[in-house]
């Protein structure tokens, strides 16, 4: 494993910009008949078998006609532009509790859905579940309606599936991590080596039980020519709060704010309008993610919901040492977990409106 730092300009397919991406559907799979009624057909049998979510695997629900999708969505992550929409599941005919089947069994066949919370949920609910704003104390990012500043999550791969969508705003932005470095490149080359810097990233602000008040790792990593990224300026500056974490440099908050200040640019991004029954897959070190702003309706069963899948990938991806959110194998909780954890797919799809409130 060789790591360096990449040459002037990072080419390839995850060197995108939104502006150009839009004018297209590349980005966007639309199911065939056959694809749709296999997916429907297990989501069914799925819903019936009503498996424990923690060891159901792929092979109890094979693909026939789904192959293709299932391979268009693994290489688009693994070495395309990152990320892949796919459109066409029919969720307003058949509700919540099979259009979760249907999107765990694709999550099954992508990589193995990890916990995302204190309670090990495997499914989790992009939903605003009360008033707070992100300036409130305790307010995850998950259930408020503010915009969220571009980031990875703690995962390799991202997925959403849109059940419904807001009344105003709630576009999901993508933006190339290659595309960023290579402006920082451009405008600013005497910064850019700065992303290779390893940084104190807040661990006890993702997770209060937390052994540890930080965890380590680069934003920027180029390995055997393979180029990734881990980003999320506010756990960064957050965790220079505490007393023992090294002070940042003048260039290293340069840099950092500078990457931020790129990724916001109009121009860079792709936003998209979720619809209900779409499905984003992302594979969190090619591409950032983040949302706009958005107004809900005033009846609180017509909320905007997305449930939301993490999932540990192992491609042989090569990574610089301690990249990302290292500090404990994916999937395996850092404490003991919190009564409650819903492993039955008709729990799992309810909201807990009490849960990061």
């Amino acid at each position: 494993m060789t790591t360096t730092t990449p040459p002037q300009q990072v080419s390839g397919p995850s060197a995108w910009r939104g502006d150009e991406l839009s004018k297209s559907s590349e980005w966007i799979y639309v199911l065939s008949d056959a694809e749709r009624a296999e997916l429907e057909n297990l989501g069914r049998r799925f819903v019936a078998d009503d498996p424990d979510l923690r060891t159901v695997t792929a092979a109890d629900y094979p693909f026939d006609a789904c192959r293709a999708l299932n391979n268009e969505c693994a290489a688009q992550m693994d070495a395309g532009r990152g990320f892949v929409l796919v459109r066409g599941l029919r969720t307003k005919d058949y509700g919540d509790t099979m259009a979760a089947a249907i999107f765990f069994i694709m999550g099954l066949h992508l990589g193995q859905p990890i916990g995302q919370n204190q309670r090990g949920d495997l499914l989790d609910h992009v939903i605003a579940t009360s008033n707070k704003t992100m300036a409130d104390e305790g307010a995850l990012p998950s259930r408020v309606r503010d915009r969220l500043p571009f980031h990875s999550d703690s995962s390799d791969v991202v997925a959403l599936m849109c059940l419904r969508g807001a009344k105003e705003g709630g576009a999901s932005s993508l933006v190339s991590g290659t595309t960023i470095y290579n402006e920082m490149l451009r405008r600013r080359p005497d910064l850019a080596p700065r992303l290779f810097d390893t940084y104190h990233w807040d661990w006890r602000r993702q997770d209060p039980d937390s052994p540890e008040l930080t965890y380590t790792s680069p934003i920027i990593s180029y390995v055997d020519g393979v180029f990734s990224t881990y980003a999320g300026s506010s756990m960064i500056f957050s965790a220079q709060e505490y007393p023992s974490v090294p002070r940042l440099t003048p260039d290293q908050t340069a840099a950092i704010t500078l990457f931020d200040e790129i990724s916001q640019e109009p121009g860079l991004p792709i936003d998209m309008d979720f619809q209900p029954g779409d499905v984003q897959w992302l594979l969190n070190y090619a591409a950032l993610h983040s949302r706009t702003s958005y107004i809900d309706h005033p009846q609180p069963e017509r909320r905007r919901h997305l449930l939301r899948l993490w999932l540990k990938r192992d491609v042989g991806r090569p990574l610089a040492p301690k990249f990302g959110k290292h500090v404990v194998e994916m999937g395996e909780p850092t404490a003991p977990l919190v009564p409650g954890g819903r492993f039955r797919i008709a729990d799992a799809v309810t909201v807990n409106d009490d849960w990061g409130v």
